[in-house]
């Protein structure tokens, strides 16, 4: 495919505003797949400062970053105006300590977590791995904390853990995210599969009820964030200070520190939890969910609240 010059000049100038460009599908908040996710999540790790492009945004550029680095797949992570490569290789080079490097950032802590293995999981693994050769477990532990397991070949580089006659092999990112985790064996009313109990995961989302929101809003304890649209929001609002994630709103929540309290609010509490449950994904550890939305504040807190 041949490059239209001004579509060259488009994506030259988005290489030239920021040292490290992600061409991805969504945006880091929202990926809208699972390798634009990773790489994402990768520079996110490291906590370098990065533009990002959503390809789905802008068919043109979709289509004509594929010719500009003459790379056939989205994501694709440029520095220094250099083309780097997809997730697989951003995952490679950040786990070889090569990424850190390149960027200029010291070089990733590769102490092995503390990890503890109950025998019934220990017996399973080893059973899998028993016909499996010179190989070990991997796991991984994404930015949201999802843990991944798999058996692959026996890398002496990796970060490593000898634990209950097994090899355990890290990422520096799962690594740190794996300190202090459990792994077990379960087999009861959930199923079978390897479970992990993982002290270092977000909380999960907390409900709180209005007039308890009401007062630490008040109190400038808690962050109230209205998620609903200005449609709605004209038709009845609350009346103690809140944010929306209007234009640049939820940059500016997602910029905010890790240990915030922020608490989301819509009209009964669906899509609010569903927001909660992104941003608990992010890291926030301390996330709630206004328990019946603006419909029960009008009803508990503040009956001068129109209810729609």
């Amino acid at each position: 495919m041949s490059l239209d010059p001004a579509l060259r000049s488009r994506i030259e100038s988005l290489l030239q505003a920021n040292r490290v460009v992600l061409f991805m599908k969504g945006q880091p908040g929202m990926p809208q797949c699972g390798f634009s996710a990773k790489a994402s999540g990768v520079l996110e790790d490291l906590g370098v400062e990065y533009g990002h492009v959503n390809v789905l945004a802008d068919q043109d550029i979709r289509e004509g970053i594929k010719a500009f680095g003459n790379w056939p797949t989205i994501p694709q992570l440029y520095v220094d105006g250099e083309l780097v490569g997809g997730s697989d290789i951003v995952e490679q080079m950040a786990a070889s300590g090569e990424l850190s490097q390149l960027l200029g950032l010291p070089p990733p802590d590769r102490t092995p977590p503390r990890v503890a293995v109950t025998e019934a999981a220990a017996e399973k693994l080893r059973g899998a791995l028993g016909d499996a050769g010179d190989a070990a477990l991997t796991l991984s532990i994404d930015a949201r904390f999802q843990p991944r397991f798999q058996i692959a070949p026996r890398n002496d580089n990796a970060i490593a853990v000898e634990t209950a006659g097994l090899r355990i092999q890290f990422d520096p990112a799962s690594a740190r995210r794996a300190n202090g985790i459990t792994i077990d064996w379960i087999d009861d009313f959930r199923g079978q599969g390897l479970s992990i109990d993982n002290p270092n995961a977000p909380k999960p989302v907390q409900a709180i009820a209005p007039a308890e929101a009401d007062r630490q809003v008040r109190a400038g304890e808690l962050v109230l964030v209205d998620v609903r649209p200005a449609d709605e929001r004209a038709q009845a609002a609350v009346a103690v200070a809140h944010r929306t994630l209007d234009g640049e709103g939820r940059a500016e929540l997602e910029a905010l520190p890790k240990d915030a309290r922020l608490a989301f609010l819509c009209h009964v509490g669906g899509r609010s939890a569903q927001v909660a449950e992104e941003f608990r994904a992010l890291g926030f550890g301390q996330v709630f969910n206004v328990e019946g939305g603006i419909d029960r504040w009008s009803s508990e807190v503040d009956g001068s609240v129109p209810r729609y």
